[in-house]
């Protein structure tokens, strides 16, 4: 079947794609199905000899052994339903951000700081000791910004311009208590190990505009570790080449892309070619070891990317009032600016998804001096993230470009050690911008402590629902059959937050 197919359904083969969820009935029902995909493939066959894809474009052939790209698993597919969205930068507050110093003020938690929580702001289960320490009022300066009237504290002053173009959702719930299975779930959609990310759904779903760079990228602004690590950006059980390539931090975000001296290009290509043979010849009787066919794949996307990538990294092609804008002139927000700017780098070349981790390692997790925790992050962070919705603003492309911004968990309004907050995946806040999602606009309720959310709850299946949504993906019919079970990215769960949506 070719693979722009409606459903987006795949085996676990990723050559052998299936339409229909259901076994044949009965010889006449399965007659019937395999006549039609005779035909089906008699005219992708036909197509393939004329190097032409189902949209009419002309292909060119692959360096995989022969293989043209209308057989590739990154094809550019057809979304569900139109969307503006063609690319998603989500950016992770990893650590759990306060949403009640950031995005929903509580004035009565300020008037009560000092008391013990009432017992009708208890969820039933309380398995952490700081349900009975005093409440810890928000030392911050609270104001309404934009037309919109956006709450915003004085932590964030750059975010804060952005509020005519966001879409907050104060009423966010996760699963995961501790950052493990709280990162892993903002990631997967669930708490334990052994599902797909976020970002390799929208990988296998809409394929990659560019083939000369990965669809799936993931950036860090500090050190080399995530929690939970890669399994954050990893296929699970779909074929390994929709995982995110992470890049490094620093001046070489990737390494080993100029060939070593007196290295030619056909030197390269012949190298590439020969394993390719032998690799392939080693995988006929292995077709469902995706691992080495996305192995196979890195090695032709690698090749590529020495073309591609280096213009595509090197940030000096940008003007000086940009980089000043991102922030790269100031050693405090030098690490997040950069890995902003070559976030829109790569969307505009045509990179599906790219995840930004702001605070890797959990650095934005407060259980002591949530003043001097988050006062670094906000600074840190906030000027190279409104900087980044800015220029694709100004660029025309901030429609085309989603945003998400959030991480695993918010904070509770009790205090821990004093001078912290502890984790609180009850209720918190994320925001949203580009594509269709409704600027100046403000999406659910916390309870008047911002312990729980109390209206318009969103599970995070719901919110990957509506990310997928933004991108043309109904997430309900973005299908991998795994071990004959149909998959889905939201795991049978969640719907659109319609409220977000323009």
């Amino acid at each position: 079947m070719h693979p722009m197919i409606d459903s987006h359904e795949q085996s676990q083969s990723p050559s052998h794609a299936i339409e229909h969820h259901e076994a044949a009935r009965s010889r006449r029902d399965f007659l019937l199905r395999a006549g039609a995909g005779f035909g089906s493939i008699a005219l992708t066959g036909m197509l393939e000899q004329d190097g032409v894809n189902a949209a009419g474009n002309q292909i060119q052939p692959s360096a995989l052994a022969g293989r043209h790209e209308i057989n590739e698993p990154q094809t550019p597919k057809r979304p569900h339903h139109k969307a503006k969205a063609k690319a998603c930068i989500f950016i992770f507050i990893e650590g759990g951000p306060s949403h009640i110093d950031l995005f929903d003020p509580k004035p009565l938690l300020d008037k009560m700081a000092g008391q013990k929580i009432p017992s009708s702001f208890k969820p039933l289960i309380t398995p952490m000791g700081e349900f009975y320490s005093p409440l810890l009022g928000c030392k911050r300066k609270w104001k309404q910004h934009g037309q919109s009237g956006t709450w915003v504290s004085d932590w964030l002053p750059h975010i804060a311009t952005l509020a005519d173009d966001i879409g907050v959702l104060r009423s966010c719930v996760s699963d995961g208590l501790n950052h493990v299975n709280g990162v892993q779930q903002m990631n997967t959609g669930s708490i334990f190990g052994g599902r797909p990310s976020l970002g390799s759904w929208t990988s296998y779903g809409l394929g990659n505009v560019n083939q000369d760079l990965p669809s799936f990228v993931v950036l860090l602004d500090k050190g080399d570790y995530v929690t939970g690590g890669s399994r954050n950006w990893s296929t699970a059980f779909m074929p390994s080449t929709y995982q995110g390539t992470r890049f490094r931090n620093g001046m070489e975000a990737v390494s080993n892309l100029n060939p070593p001296k007196g290295v030619s290009n056909a030197r390269q290509r012949a190298k590439l070619d020969f394993l390719a043979k032998i690799n392939r010849k080693h995988m006929q009787p292995r077709e469902d070891y995706s691992d080495l066919d996305a192995r196979i794949r890195a090695y032709e996307l690698a090749y590529r990317m020495q073309a591609a990538a280096p213009e595509a990294v090197d940030l000096s092609k940008e003007s000086e009032s940009t980089k000043e804008a991102y922030g790269l002139n100031d050693r405090a927000t030098l690490n997040m600016g950069r890995q902003c700017l070559l976030a829109r780098r790569l969307v505009e070349r045509g990179t599906r998804f790219v995840q930004i981790y702001s605070g890797a390692g959990s650095k934005w997790d407060a259980h002591s001096n949530i003043e001097g925790n988050h006062t670094t992050n906000c600074k840190a962070m906030d000027q190279p993230v409104a900087a980044l919705v800015h220029d694709l603003k100004q660029r025309g492309m901030l429609d085309e470009t989603l945003i998400v911004w959030g991480g695993e968990f918010g904070r509770t309004p009790m205090s821990e050690k004093g001078t912290g907050r502890d984790h609180n995946p009850w209720g918190f806040t994320m925001w949203f911008a580009g594509g269709d999602v409704k600027p100046g606009n403000v999406v659910g309720k916390t309870d008047d402590l911002g312990l729980h959310a109390i209206e318009d709850r969103a599970h995070v299946h719901s919110i990957h629902a509506t990310v997928l949504h933004l991108l043309g993906i109904d997430h309900t019919r973005l299908i991998y059959r795994h071990n004959g079970i149909p998959e889905r990215a939201t795991v049978n769960e969640g719907h659109v937050v319609k409220k977000l949506l323009a």
